[in-house]
């Protein structure tokens, strides 16, 4: 069990924590951001991710000036990162705004100073991209802060997790399994994954990173033990943006969010019991036979 910052719990036994990663969906615009943070507590998740990248670090080189249409006009890509990407002012709103509102905020590092950025506005926890799985001082470097580390396993090899788990040890750790694949066929989701990493990380809570279209399989993974669940979160699928089209609406929210309280509350205890509602059945329907003794 994982205790946060802001009083909440990941873990066996808890409710399920869940994330609507924003992540660069709000396009650089601060009100987008707060409108995704309102549809977000509308539906009750749990937190709202965002991305934090500093560009000069993130960009390779060989990309830097190669030109991309936008819907700013024309512009490299590196123009583009910075024009999407926040900074001081809009997080210092974004975490006002979320503490007003009473939700958890936190973002994916994708490089070292970024970690330093977002460590001022103390986070309940920091997520590893799957990007950055195999980028050890990255890890480190969020593991250091003493926050709980969610790990993300797209596009990973099982010997590049468990290496990556040797390098980070157990404690304060929570494991995500995750296809990364934008968005990702049924066929490779490989749910099954998360009993797996439950077996092979016992203590160490287990969940789900999504990028499919559609909300059963998300349930499901929660059916099957995910103690957190994440999904990408837009306010129009149709909206320019590489995230989009694998995100989940505000109405596909809600429903999300309303099904997996639904499981929740469904899959019990696993002690089999005859329950109340059960008893008026029993006594006007059970029929029983004796066994002839000889």
């Amino acid at each position: 069990m994982i205790q946060l910052n802001t009083g909440k719990t990941i873990g066996p036994g808890a409710p399920t924590y869940i994330i609507a990663e924003i992540g660069i969906n709000h396009n650089g615009s601060l009100e987008i951001a707060k409108k995704l943070i309102d549809e977000a507590v509308l539906a009750g998740c749990s937190a709202v991710k965002f991305q934090k990248r500093t560009p000069e670090y993130c960009v390779p080189y060989d990309q830097r000036s190669i030109e991309r249409d936008t819907p700013w006009g024309r512009m490299t890509y590196m123009d583009y990162r910075y024009r999407v990407e926040f900074e001081w002012e809009e997080y210092t709103e974004i975490d006002r705004y979320c503490r007003e509102k009473g939700i958890d905020w936190l973002a994916s590092c994708w490089d070292e100073p970024a970690v330093d950025f977002i460590e001022q506005f103390n986070p309940p926890f920091y997520k590893a991209a799957s990007a950055s799985l195999t980028d050890f001082p990255l890890l480190k470097k969020m593991q250091d802060t003493g926050k709980p580390l969610m790990l993300s396993t797209g596009m990973s090899t099982q010997a590049e997790i468990e290496a990556a788990v040797n390098v980070l040890g157990t404690e304060n750790l929570l494991i995500a399994h995750s296809t990364s694949a934008y968005p990702c066929a049924l066929t490779e989701l490989n749910l099954t994954m998360i009993r797996t990493l439950q077996t092979q990380f016992p203590g160490v809570p287990i969940g789900y990173s999504g990028h499919e279209t559609g909300l059963a399989t998300t349930v499901a993974a929660v059916a099957l033990g995910a103690c957190f669940v994440e999904r990408h979160f837009t306010l129009d699928r149709a909206m320019w943006g590489s995230d989009q089209a694998a995100s989940v609406e505000p109405t596909g929210m809600h429903r999300l969010v309303k099904d997996i309280q639904a499981v929740e509350l469904a899959l019990g205890d696993g002690l089999k019991k005859v329950y109340d509602s059960e008893l008026g059945a029993r006594k006007k329907l059970r029929r029983v036979t004796q066994m002839e003794t000889a």
